[in-house]
This record gives C-alpha cells, sequence and structure tokens, in this order.
C-alpha cells in the first residue's frame, strides 16, 4: 500500500485511485521567461521518482504538466527584448526540455499551454458565470469567493484573514477584495484574445482548473505544486474547479519544499537562483538529479555547494560499483549471513521506503547500505554472488531513480504508455465479458513487451520486469 501526505487533509492517506489501477496526475509547470533553475528542476524530478515508483508498483499512470506560456513577466520580457511574447516562450520552453533530457526527466504525456486552449477557458468562465460564481466587471470576469464554504481549507486559512494579510485593495468593478480574476482585459499593446467580455486574455488560476479538466476529467487522483503554490493558486484553482463540477476535484493534494539559499526561497524574481546551465558546467546531471532526491520531497533543500561536491563522491561510488558488477551472472544460492541483509532484502526495503510518502532519502540510504554491504561481501570471498546480487539491485534502483550511466530504463512512457493503458482496458473489457481467449491473448502480448501481469479486485496490474 501506497501512502501519500495530502495536504488538504494534512494527514498520510493511502493511494486509492478513482479509476482502479490508473493514477491520473496533473502539475503546474513553468512559466517560461527566464532560463531554467534548480528551483524548476527539483519538483520535475521530484514528479519523475514518483510516476516512475507508481509504474514499478503496477499502476498505469497518465501524467499532465502544463506551461502557462502567457504572463505578465512574459510579456514585459517580450518587450524589453523587442520579441512577441510566443517567441520568448518557445525559446524558454526549449531550454526547460533540454535541461530536462539532461536530468533524465520524462517527458510528460500530456504538455498543454494556456495559448492553446483560449477556448475551452473561455467557456468554462462562460459557465461559472452562469452558475453566479463569477461576475463581469468593465471587460474584466471575477470569481465570487465568498459563495464558496469550503474556500480556505486547503491553505488552512480563514477569508478575512487572507484578505487582510494580503491588504488587497477593492479594486474598481470589484464586489469583495478577496474575488480574484478569471479574465483580464487587454492592456494596449499587449498580447489579446476576444472573447464575450472584450478582448483580453486569461488570468493565473483558471488555466489550471480548465486544462486538468480537458486531459484528466472533473476529478483525478493527484495534483502537485511547490508549497509556495498552495495560497493563492491551489487554493483558487480548487473554488473554481467545485463551483464548476460540483464536487472535489482532486483526491491528494501534493505540495513539495522550495529550494532556498540561506533559508530564503531560490526564485528568479529574488535574483538568487543557481540555473541548471551553471550547474552542469560543474556537475554531471546525475549529481544534481540524486541531490535534489537527498531530502523528502516535502522538506526544503537549503543549497548549499559542498553537498553537491559530497554527492559527486557518493554518485562516483555508484558508477564504481556498477562497473565491477555490470557484466555479473544471475547470483545463486543466497548467503544467510546478518551481514547480507542489506544485498537479499534490498527490492523489500527500497521499494518499501518509497511506499511511505515516496521517502527518497531513506531509499537512497537503503542504496548506499547495499553497496556498503556489496563490498564487504567481496571482502569475505563472496565476489561472485555478491556481484550477481549488486547488479540486480543497481538495476532495481536505477529503474526509478536513474542515475547509471549508459543504462536505459524502461518505464513505460510515451507514446508506449498509452499502448499498453489501451491493452490494460482491452483486457479488462475482455474479462469482464468472460471472452478468456482474448483476456489470456492480451496477457501474452504484455508479457512479451516485458511486462509482469497481475489480476487483482480492481483489475489488470502491470509493472515492468528488471532484466537481471
Amino acid at each position: 500500500m501506497i501512502s501519500i501526505y495530502d495536504s488538504r487533509t494534512r494527514r498520510l492517506v493511502p493511494l486509492t485511485p478513482l479509476k482502479p489501477g490508473h493514477v491520473r496526475i496533473y502539475t503546474c509547470g513553468i512559466t517560461p521567461y527566464d532560463h531554467s533553475h534548480l528551483g524548476h528542476a527539483r519538483p520535475a524530478v521530484v514528479w519523475d521518482v514518483i510516476r516512475r515508483h507508481l509504474r514499478r508498483r503496477g499502476y498505469l499512470v497518465t501524467f499532465v504538466q502544463n506551461f502557462t506560456d502567457i504572463d505578465d513577466k512574459i510579456i514585459q520580457r517580450a518587450e524589453a527584448s523587442g520579441e512577441s511574447a510566443g517567441a520568448v516562450a518557445d525559446r524558454y520552453i526549449e531550454e526547460y526540455r533540454r535541461f530536462m533530457r539532461r536530468l533524465r526527466v520524462r517527458p510528460p504525456d500530456y504538455e498543454p499551454r494556456v495559448t492553446q486552449h483560449i477556448a475551452p477557458i473561455i467557456e468554462y468562465i462562460q459557465a461559472l458565470i452562469a452558475a453566479n460564481a463569477a461576475y463581469v466587471a468593465d471587460g474584466d470576469v471575477y470569481f465570487r469567493v465568498r459563495l464558496d464554504p469550503e474556500y480556505g481549507t486547503l491553505s488552512g486559512r480563514t477569508l478575512d484573514d487572507m484578505v487582510e494579510g494580503a491588504r488587497v485593495a477593492v479594486e474598481p468593478g470589484k464586489e469583495y477584495a478577496g474575488d480574484f480574476a478569471l479574465w483580464k482585459k487587454a492592456r494596449p499593446g499587449e498580447p489579446s484574445w476576444e472573447s464575450p467580455w472584450g478582448p483580453g486574455r486569461p488570468g493565473w488560476h483558471i488555466e489550471c482548473s480548465v486544462m486538468s479538466h480537458c486531459y484528466l476529467g472533473p476529478q483525478f487522483d493527484l495534483h502537485g505544486g511547490g508549497l509556495d503554490l498552495i495560497f493563492p493558486h491551489h487554493e483558487n484553482e480548487r473554488a473554481q474547479s467545485r463551483a464548476y463540477s460540483h464536487q472535489e476535484p482532486v483526491a491528494v493534494w501534493v505540495h513539495s519544499g522550495l529550494i532556498t539559499r540561506g533559508a530564503v526561497k531560490m526564485s528568479k524574481s529574488l535574483n538568487n537562483g543557481v540555473t541548471l546551465a551553471e550547474l552542469f558546467d560543474r556537475y554531471d546531471p546525475a549529481v544534481v538529479r540524486l541531490y535534489l532526491l537527498s531530502v523528502h520531497y516535502r522538506s526544503p533543500l537549503d543549497y548549499d555547494e559542498r553537498h553537491l561536491a559530497e554527492w559527486q563522491t557518493a554518485v562516483d561510488r555508484l558508477v564504481r560499483l556498477w562497473h565491477e558488477v555490470k557484466e555479473a551472472p544471475p547470483p545463486g544460492a543466497v548467503v544467510q549471513e546478518d551481514w547480507a541483509q542489506s544485498l537479499t532484502h534490498f527490492e523489500e526495503r527500497f521499494l518499501g521506503d518509497l511506499d511511505e510518502d515516496f521517502n527518497t532519502a531513506r531509499a537512497l540510504g537503503a542504496v548506499f547500505d547495499m553497496v556498503k554491504a556489496a563490498y564487504r561481501a567481496f571482502a569475505r570471498g563472496y565476489r561472485d554472488w555478491a556481484s550477481g546480487v549488486a547488479r540486480r539491485n543497481l538495476l532495481v534502483a536505477n529503474e526509478i531513480l536513474d542515475f547509471l550511466p549508459q543504462v536505459e530504463s524502461h518505464d513505460g512512457d510515451g507514446d508506449g504508455a498509452a499502448v499498453v493503458r489501451a491493452l490494460v482496458q482491452a483486457r479488462d473489457e475482455a474479462r469482464s465479458r468472460r471472452d478468456y481467449g482474448l483476456a489470456d491473448a492480451l496477457r501474452r502480448v504484455l508479457v512479451d513487451a516485458g511486462y509482469e501481469v497481475l489480476d487483482t479486485k480492481d483489475g489488470t496490474r502491470v509493472r515492468r520486469r528488471v532484466s537481471i
């Protein structure tokens, strides 16, 4: 059983997909107006590991991550550089993707952009106006936060506290200071789209409600983002989604801790970030990847160059063992000694640590305990046996953490994932019709493709086999 900390209920909850065996995830992506930095990399790497672990445990995963490709900051950068806002966004999106590939982050199943979803955003806003959850004010459209009795429960704040703490002035046309914009009237010279309320562009919060609905439906399993997005972004997103569909949109809200520098949030606006280009000039991306996973995803990670240097040494140790054992044959009889436990029970411990709220810090601890045990076994004269076990264990860890050089990890991403989902769905439908001949044939297709196929009360579950 996988347990996850839910930011809304503030407790660990069991993962119970709304559609049995299929986990649907939406996370907030970047606003592409400047160079990618370490703060962008952390949530990307964390969610890459979460996806890989879910697939290893047999779940099908659909992962959506957006780009906010129209925004005040993008417009300002475009004005300063003499480019179009679209050109600025395109350039920094491509840079981000390039760095994610170097970090071995698998691409999302869908990467929607705001500017490609203007029509459904307008339709969504129209539905909110029709439901009296939103109102028009001289070309702007605002959401009525006071009509939502649940408003504030995600962030744990009262409405009055939020408004008072933000010192929000009542803008012309607003009914209440805390109401937020769904549609912004265009200012002279900035990009805009036609709407029933005049030319303008979407507000920040509406985009995620609409795009998650387009790709995952009105309800899905996990919504991710940094802790700094809980308020106002996710609070507002939740409110407008509830007003639209009259149901709770997200089963579990998952928020990652921030990267800090001297206990201050690392961000482009504060000019205290470290770009990925800078880091990759000094460190292998695999080192940066494991450094980002070295603390639990909900904890802050305070940037310190010395810690990166320490992780360079740690990765070198892992790679050195891999080169010693990568040609080893499968292990023979199990060595029943206490000192060998970290070798023989590695997979159980490693996956178990990740089952508990994706605890990568403990999972990495299991990896290095295993490495230590392998060298201890070598010293005791068990090199042949320990080499085979260590090779298998490193491959198991690499399927999820992905740190070994020139080892391809197969976790069912991309177009292949869509094919596997279709095969699993077809097999479940065949079983429900009692067409067991077709179900067995589809099972053989999945097995031949390298998957273990498990029949559960919730339907077919599949997971990649790790070759040893």
